[in-house]
Formats: structure tokens, C-alpha cells, sequence
């Protein structure tokens, strides 16, 4: 007979046993500190922010300071290695000449953004001479921008449609209410949480299939060779991270998780967030070269520059690999009771 201390304590241990074969056992006791530079776009970043807040990645020796930032393309830098971002900006980096490698995707390459608009706009054809938000134009809710008007039967030139830079998301939908725009591609949570308000849902663009941008972790190209050990141990807390969202005991959590990162008041906007999630989550997070080439597409429209870049040369999946290989991430997920 087992004795009564030894059950309680036991479903921990194995727990621990099994998330120390997705990093290295020698590594546990020494913490190594890493800045993650983060763009908040979307709920496909909860893994990361969920991996920071519930002490993940210190199960995998790595200390992890969040560094938001307005400018993604040019966050990763020898002091912050790391960043999860929206791909287009490390396709941009490396057209700049930047050391970049993309490692881990942490979502589908299925848009599942809302194109919401003001309280007067019914229809799409409203949209012609209008403005439209975005963060840069060139990288990621430009692109989708772009997609979604494409998919309408919209040209920006043509209909006299006009972007305008705004960078962080919170900005966007406040100036979509202060008529500072007149739409904005946003996530389904805080699309849901406009909508609340009166305004307009123009296009749900995952039931229209549409393939675009991606959250990564970007890493600089250099420490990925120096540092491999350390980038592997990223890795693996990020995929914890990514279990621990998806498990159904965790979804108030992560819950409240997005209603504080993302600047969400409303529970049911957060809920329609975490369902996103949810349904877009890349459980096995390689990387999409057909998505990327199609963001590579129509960011030359805008930087032709863009052409040069090999999106095989940008792409290093050897981490993924090797955990999935080794079958670690589907253990992982399994001591989490995610199926």
C-alpha cells in the first residue's frame, strides 16, 4: 500500500519528471536570464505570457524578462536575443540585412482576425475613401488588412482606402472609437468586445480561410550558435506554456490572463479571445513555409525588397525537431491531461 503522503506528493513528481525530458536535467539547478522582446497582437501569445507568469520557464532554467515593444522588427538585439512576434517582421529584418532565425510558430497560418468597423459603416462597400489601422505598414495587421480587403472584392488604391500607422493594439480600437479610424483588424476578443459596443463586424476571416501572418519566437542568429543549450530551453517553457493554456482545469487562468495583457474588461470578449486561442493553438509549432511565402507576397507590395529573402534560410525548426523526435512534446501535453 502506497502510503498517504507519498500519493499526494506523487502526481507531482512525475509531472516534474516529465517536463525535465523536454529541456536539459543539468540545467535545473542554474537559471539563466533572457529578455523576450513581445509585440501584444493576439491571444497567440498566452503561451508566453502564461509560461512567465506561472514560473514555466524556471522549470526549464531560464529567468524571462517581457520586454513590450512598438517596434518588432528591430526589438531582437544582442541584449534582448528573443522575441515573439508576428513573422512578417523577421522577413523585413532579414531583407534589412539582420541575423534572424524563426524557430517556433504559436499559432495556424488561418487568420482568425475580425475586420471591424465604425457604428456607420454596414456594408463593405462603405469602406471606399475610409481609413483603416494598422501598426506598420509592411508587417503584420497591414497584411491582414490587405488580405481581408482582397477577400471583399477591396483595392486600397483604387477605393481610395487609406492606412494609418498606429502602433499597439489598445491604440488601434481606442481610435476606433474616438473616430480616429474607421476600422481595424483586431482579435476576436476584442473584436467581440466592440461589438458589444455598437460596432460593426465586416469579416470574420477564418471562416473565409484566408492564410497569413503568424506569431513566432524570433531568435538573433547569433546567439542561436553560440547559446543553443539555452535557446532549446525557450523553447521547451514556451510548449509548456502552450499546455498548461490549452488544459481545461487552466482555462480561467488563461482567461485572466488575456483580460490583463490584452487591456479586455468585458469576461465574454475574454472568453471569445480564449476560444481563439484555443482553435488556432499550433500544438507542434513548426513553422509554415507556404504561409510565409504567401505574407512574403504582399509585403512586396509595399517593399519589394522583401523578394530577396530565402524563407528557407530564415526558418531554423532543429528545436521543434528534436523535442518532437524525442517525443517529449507529446508527453508533455499528456501530463496536462491535453489530448
Amino acid at each position: 500500500m502506497i502510503p498517504r503522503t507519498l500519493k499526494l506528493v506523487l502526481p507531482g513528481l512525475i509531472l516534474g519528471a516529465l517536463l525535465g525530458l523536454l529541456s536539459d536535467p543539468r540545467g535545473a539547478s542554474a537559471q539563466t536570464k533572457v529578455s523576450i522582446a513581445n509585440l501584444i497582437v493576439s491571444s497567440a501569445h498566452l503561451p508566453l505570457w502564461i509560461a512567465q507568469e506561472q514560473g514555466l520557464f524556471e522549470r526549464h532554467g531560464i529567468v524571462a524578462e517581457i520586454r513590450i515593444v512598438d517596434d518588432a522588427i528591430r526589438a531582437i538585439t544582442a541584449d534582448t536575443p528573443f522575441g515573439v512576434i508576428g513573422i512578417p517582421a523577421a522577413i523585413s529584418a532579414m531583407a534589412e540585412g539582420r541575423d534572424v532565425k524563426v524557430i517556433a510558430t504559436l499559432d495556424s497560418a488561418r487568420v482568425t482576425g475580425h475586420l471591424v468597423a465604425g457604428r456607420d459603416i454596414k456594408t463593405p462597400d462603405a469602406l471606399r475613401g475610409k481609413r483603416i489601422g494598422v501598426n506598420r505598414i509592411g508587417t503584420g495587421a497591414w497584411i491582414h488588412s490587405v488580405l481581408a480587403l482582397d477577400h471583399l472584392g477591396l483595392e486600397p488604391k483604387r477605393d481610395g482606402i487609406r492606412f494609418v500607422e498606429i502602433m499597439s493594439v489598445p491604440q488601434r480600437v481606442q481610435g476606433l472609437e474616438a473616430g480616429v479610424i474607421d476600422a481595424v483588424v483586431v482579435d476576436p476578443g476584442q473584436s467581440a468586445q466592440l461589438r458589444a459596443k455598437g460596432f460593426t463586424l465586416l469579416l470574420d476571416m477564418y471562416p473565409a480561410n484566408i492564410s497569413g501572418v503568424q506569431s513566432a519566437l524570433v531568435v538573433d542568429g547569433a546567439y542561436r550558435r553560440q547559446q543553443p543549450d539555452v535557446v532549446e530551453k525557450v523553447v521547451a517553457g514556451l510548449i509548456e506554456g502552450m499546455a498548461f493554456s490549452l488544459a481545461p482545469q487552466n482555462a480561467e487562468t488563461a482567461r485572466q490572463t488575456l483580460m490583463a495583457r490584452m487591456k479586455i474588461s468585458a469576461p465574454a470578449a475574454a472568453e471569445s479571445g480564449y476560444r481563439d486561442f484555443v482553435s488556432r493553438a499550433n500544438r507542434k509549432p513548426y513553422v509554415s513555409i507556404a504561409a510565409m511565402q504567401n505574407m512574403q507576397r504582399v509585403m512586396a507590395l509595399n517593399d519589394p525588397r522583401v523578394l530577396s529573402v530565402k524563407i528557407e534560410n530564415l526558418i531554423d525548426d532543429g528545436v521543434v525537431r528534436k523535442l518532437d523526435d524525442s517525443g517529449a512534446i507529446d508527453r508533455v501535453y499528456a501530463s496536462y491531461g491535453v489530448k
